[in-house]
């Protein structure tokens, strides 16, 4: 999706009850929380104690006397109060500004008028979802319906601002009013579910879940379980505003779960979905129908893996709120998409099963390998932080579907959507760009077991793009106006110049045949956290790397860098050849399709692999097509070819070459 400039007017989609589905409330959390964890020694949570954190000026310890303040006037332990604003924001502020649900603060205490758009994340752009040339472009032409009924969950602020007699906007902007807001929103769950104010955390778990917005159990349940595996494994980080907070670990923690018999919220079932046991699912299927003699949405039958390999994970944003989104999905005259997840809590909705293929990426090729996510959200506005929960829920998924299918936890094949290519010259400048640069992939990466890091000396000839994301902040312009700059913002991405100053002009995409710029939507000349690239050469404390065809050079500092050295397999063109091209998907050779099934163009793109350039390689593959072009299901084909091609990181996006046009070497 390319980010919108325009201020969002509505809320997407009206509400509807569904049957959700999750994990029991005492399934056991498969991921550990990363981060330090204090030794401390604590085992009594006063309400009144403020944890040590070994600071002592103000501008470190100013937030952990809020919590500590707001624990003790509202009776709630300070380690619940901790813990669920760590699973909010990780105790951010993001200055005052809104999530991509309109969650404010550490506590994301949520308004959703900040929330609202009408431009759904597939109805935008030029981009085809479905990537097939052998059909009639599918261009999905769906505005979100402006009726609807705000959930409880998008208006948590103005509760708050009621409970604690404050202006909602000072609940915006000042964190300790925000903290303290969080507190009485508990403290209200409490009194409501007729528990006691006690000072055992364990005593809290029906208001933990009530407080995150779900409206069944199991979301609830799993809500809950993640905040109380923060508390057991306890936390330390200094936040955005550079403020220290400490939550000691309470390691023998064990929650009263049957409180959640009490709650209130609807029970579910799980039938049918294809989540892990540690995440709150529920099926609501993306419709197979016929619509015409040659029309039928919004996927394709299959039969992966048996009839083909799933080799790729794409995440998205949905620059949509839930219901509307989900809405879409169930419509057979848009598209589709293989899984939603919520923003305030983490929640899934499979809507197409791994076996089949979902019309999301814009290529073909990938489409047919891969499986897509659609997180709640918005790559520009109104400031794109996504919330601890749904990181933490969508890294449960992927390291499942990756261990189920035999997918690799890395960049190559964990793709943004603005890391797909265009599958031919013509589309690559309609390509969509979500997640976007405020995507937190080092985070992300943590959560699933597999951080970046150095893995070679410092003599390394590849490096993996990793900039500290709170404080690598590059200017961007276009969030919300045109030509206007963002908000500074922390970002996974590091700007590309075409010499060893940042007076340079910037890296051009010779594909989208416009003069780059700092947009939010221009892909140009930048990478991404955990994208490896071949280093071309070096100059003080600037790094050039070979990118799209050119040396592009980026600030890279001993004491701050932006990439760190690495090993793998590189590329470049065989002895005896000049440049050779490049292709946007994997395709056999023509002599290997079988008769009724029309042979498909292998078209190169607007770029070259120059002679005496080397890029990194993610994977060897032979070239693959499905042919699906009809409702019915007794034609499509899987043709596999003798051709074998490797997929490189070229620039932002991905690429294929031929694997006889090259030659693998260790960098």
């Amino acid at each position: 999706m390319r980010g919108s400039v325009t201020r969002p007017r509505s809320l997407p989609g009206p509400a509807r009850a569904r049957r959700a589905a999750g994990a029991a409330a005492s399934a056991a959390l498969l991921l550990p929380l990363i981060g330090a964890t204090p030794s401390t020694g604590v085992t009594s949570d006063s309400t009144n104690a403020t944890p040590s954190t070994g600071a002592t000026s103000d501008s470190t310890t100013g937030l952990q006397r809020a919590f500590a303040a707001a624990a003790a006037e509202y009776r709630v332990p300070q380690s619940v109060l901790l813990g669920v604003s760590y699973l909010q924001s990780r105790w951010d502020t993001h200055g005052g500004a809104p999530s991509v649900t309109g969650g404010y603060g550490p506590m994301h205490l949520t308004d959703a008028r900040t929330a609202l758009t009408t431009a759904p994340h597939h109805s935008e752009g030029t981009e085809d979802p479905r990537g097939d040339d052998a059909r009639p472009p599918l261009r999905p032409d769906r505005a979100l319906p402006e009726d609807a009924e705000i959930p409880a969950r998008l208006t948590t602020l103005l509760q708050a601002a009621e409970l604690t007699d404050r202006n909602p906007e000072e609940l915006r902007t000042d964190p300790a009013a925000n903290v303290a807001g969080g507190a009485a929103l508990l403290a209200a769950a409490q009194r409501d579910l007729g528990e006691p104010l006690s000072p055992d955390p364990a005593d809290w778990y029906g208001a933990v879940a009530r407080f995150s917005g779900a409206d069944d159990s199991a979301t609830g349940a799993a809500y809950a379980n993640d905040v109380y595996d923060v508390i057991r494994t306890g936390a330390e980080r200094t936040t955005d505003a550079g403020q220290r907070i400490a939550l000691p670990a309470r390691p023998g923690l064990v929650p009263d779960t049957t409180q959640l018999r009490h709650t209130g919220l609807r029970m579910a079932s799980a039938a049918g979905t294809e989540c892990p046991r540690t995440v709150s699912c529920e099926w609501v299927p993306a419709p197979y129908e016929q619509l015409g003699d040659d029309d039928y949405g919004n996927h394709d039958l299959g039969d992966r893996p048996d009839s083909q390999s799933i080799r790729y994970i794409v995440v998205h944003d949905t620059e949509g709120g839930w219901e509307g989104v989900v809405d879409l999905v169930q419509d057979p005259a848009y598209v589709s998409w293989n899984y939603s997840l919520r923003s305030t809590d983490g929640h899934i909705a499979q809507h197409v099963k791994a076996k089949d293929v979902a019309w999301h990426a814009g290529n073909w090729y990938v489409n047919a390998k891969s499986i897509g996510l659609e997180h709640e959200g918005f790559l520009a506005f109104p400031d794109s932080w996504y919330t601890e929960a749904m990181y933490r829920s969508s890294a449960r998924l992927v390291t499942y579907l990756a261990a189920k299918y035999g997918i690799p936890l890395d960049r190559q094949h964990i793709l943004g959507h603005d890391n797909v290519p265009g599958p031919t010259t013509a589309t690559v400048p309609g390509m969509h760009t979500d997640p976007g640069p405020y995507w937190d992939w080092r985070h992300y990466f943590e959560l699933l077991g597999r951080p970046f890091g150095s893995t070679a000396d410092g003599s390394g000839g590849l490096v993996t793009i990793l900039p500290d994301y709170p404080a690598n902040q590059p200017p961007y312009t276009g969030c919300v106006t045109t030509g206007a700059p963002c908000a500074a913002h922390g970002s996974s991405a590091v700007r590309l110049y075409s010499d060893h100053s940042e007076t340079a002009a910037l890296i051009k995409d010779v594909g989208l045949g416009t003069t780059p710029t700092t947009g939010v939507n221009d892909i140009s000349s930048r990478v991404s956290t955990g994208q490896q690239y071949v280093v071309a050469d070096r100059w003080g404390d600037w790094t050039a790397i070979w990118y799209l065809g050119q040396k592009a050079w980026f600030r890279n500092p001993a004491k701050r860098p932006a990439a760190v050295p690495a090993s793998g397999l590189v590329v470049t063109p065989r002895a005896g050849v000049g440049s050779v091209p490049l292709y946007g998907r994997a395709y056999p050779e023509a002599s290997a399709y079988p008769a009724g099934v029309p042979a498909q163009a292998v078209s190169p793109l607007p770029y070259r692999l120059p002679k005496g350039q080397k890029y990194a390689v993610g994977d060897k593959v032979p070239g693959e097509y499905y042919y699906a072009v009809t409702f019915a299901t007794d034609a499509h084909r899987v043709v596999v070819g003798k051709d074998l091609y490797y997929q490189i990181q070229y620039g932002h996006r991905v690429a294929f070459v031929r694997a006889a046009d090259v030659r693998l070497s260790a960098a």
